[in-house]
């Protein structure tokens, strides 16, 4: 009897475990897929007529819809450097548009979202854009071990392309090496004097199957000038009409890979940024020229993955964010007929302004959350951004971000999840460069530039969101109490530090 009295409490025991771990709520798999560019405006589901997209729309109404959320920065180094640090990027100087053999930007000494997620427990990983520079203090060594890099700041496995489409190397990097390189013909790399003897777009337009409009006067590089000077590497260039099935399928084969475990990808896609140059099948299937049908594609990728979280029976258990690191730019140095093909299409919607300024089109992005089962469906006016992703996943995995770290990442997890449509109060918004704005609710401070460029008011603008969404009305000269007040909110927010601005570079 004390045999079986013992047996029957082992298995009590074993069998209470098990019930308490299968009732224990399960770490969701989380993916954000980040496009490259895209406007508030560009898809169907933010009210995008010419263009369709059917996977992001279906996204859409299957999850929760925002309209007011937000990049740090309405370029893309400094916004995925807040996406991943949790920190503002004008804090820190050098995160502004990086050259494609700049070292690394993000300290590997500092907790990221990456390595918030793999201390809960996940696989990490990243395929796509990279843009936050590789290497130590003398940059890459592009033929041999490249590090520190997304490893070095917490994530498990990472297929790049080191920057921008259209800026060298055009290679890609799995983990530390470059994919596919011969040794014998070793790459080198300069964003100075130009290097070997292969053609530049300045001084062989007629080898280009793309037109320049503005810099991009560089190494050719599969029939388009890029920024900066390459040679070497010929067995491991990338081909452009390919890299949305390379990165999807890469994109893919990481989700299968971590089906028995919670695993955190971030899918950053090259489209729609330039140069534009989609996979055949896509080319004109938008009605609205080069840049419509690189928007195509991306939806494609869109569905892909959702199609492979479908399959693997992972959707239902998968965190997924869409958003974009900027808003839109048309002419961004190619001659892709981008303006001239619009078709009546409006980029950024409502807004004004788009990438490179600090107005709500440069930095307000399509964000969608979807979570079947767990987020109901619908349309949130939360403020949030991209920033509070380090904050907001460590509060969804019960983990404690160390003090000190991602400073300006807010817990909006209530927001996102759709439990409350309240998000953060304020939020400092960036063009970039060196200009800053200030939301507090629906008011807008944009900051005086001693040296404004084209379109910046000299003494600062004050707007109301809640009547003037697309900031045509400046108050500040009527409402300069409140211009005050804001100014000095955002000055305090500057403390305690603010780097030095970055100039706009195309060459």
């Amino acid at each position: 009897m004390k045999a079986i009295s013992k047996l029957i409490f082992a298995w009590w025991s074993a069998f209470s475990i098990f019930a308490a771990t299968a009732a224990a709520p399960q770490k969701p798999n989380i993916v954000i897929i980040l496009a490259d560019d895209l406007g508030f405006g560009d898809t169907g589901c933010y009210g995008a007529t010419k263009i369709s997209t059917p996977n992001i729309d279906r996204l859409g109404q299957q999850g929760l819809l925002f309209t007011d959320a937000h990049a740090t920065s309405a370029t893309c180094t400094p916004s995925r450097y807040a996406l991943l640090t949790g920190q503002y990027p004008w804090r820190k100087d050098g995160t502004g548009i990086l050259p494609g053999n700049a070292a690394l930007i993000i300290d590997p000494q500092h907790a990221t979202l990456p390595s918030i997620l793999k201390t809960a427990g996940y696989r990490t990983g990243i395929v796509g854009k990279w843009h936050l520079g590789l290497g130590g203090a003398g940059g890459p060594d592009w033929n041999g071990e490249i590090k520190p890099g997304p490893l070095e700041i917490g994530f498990d496995y990472a297929f790049i392309q080191p920057a921008t489409s259209d800026r060298v190397p055009c290679v890609y990097i799995e983990n530390h090496r470059v994919v596919g390189l011969d040794p014998k013909d070793p790459i080198q790399v300069s964003y100075g004097k130009p290097i070997g003897n292969e053609p530049t777009g300045k001084n062989h337009p007629e080898l280009l199957k793309l037109g320049l409009s503005l810099g991009h006067a560089g190494t050719i590089i599969d029939g388009i000038s890029r920024i900066g000077f390459m040679t070497g590497g010929h067995a491991a260039r990338w081909k452009d009409e390919d890299k949305a099935d390379v990165l999807t399928a890469k994109a893919i084969d990481f989700i299968g890979q971590n089906t028995n475990r919670p695993f955190f990808l971030e899918f950053a896609a090259h489209d729609p940024h330039v140069p534009r140059v989609p996979a055949p099948r896509f080319v004109g299937k938008s009605g609205c020229g080069v840049r419509g049908d690189v928007i195509v594609e991306f939806d494609w990728c869109v569905g892909q993955i959702l199609s492979a979280l479908e399959k693997l029976n992972l959707s239902s258990n998968t965190l997924v964010i869409l958003s974009s690191d900027n808003g839109p730019v048309l002419d961004d140095g190619y001659d892709d007929r981008a303006v001239e093909d619009l078709n009546g299409h409006m980029p950024a919607g409502p807004l004004r302004g788009g990438k490179y300024f600090v107005y709500e089109g440069g930095t307000r992005v399509p964000f969608i959350v979807s979570w079947p089962g767990r987020v109901s469906p619908g349309v949130s006016d939360a403020l949030v951004s991209l920033v509070d992703f380090s904050a907001s996943f460590a509060a969804l995995t019960g983990q404690k971000i160390p003090a000190g770290e991602a400073p300006d990442s807010v817990n909006v997890l209530p927001a996102l999840l759709g439990e409350t449509k309240t998000g953060r109060e304020k939020l400092v918004e960036h063009d970039g460069f060196r200009t800053l704005a200030f939301r507090d609710g629906l008011w807008k401070y944009i900051e005086p530039d001693l040296r404004p460029r084209p379109g910046y008011a000299r003494f600062g603008e004050l707007y109301d969101l809640s009547l003037d969404l697309g900031e045509t009305n400046n108050l500040n000269s009527a409402q300069p109490d409140r211009s005050k007040k804001l100014s000095g909110e955002l000055k305090s927010e500057e403390l305690p530090g603010r780097a030095t601005g970055q100039k706009m570079n195309f060459e």
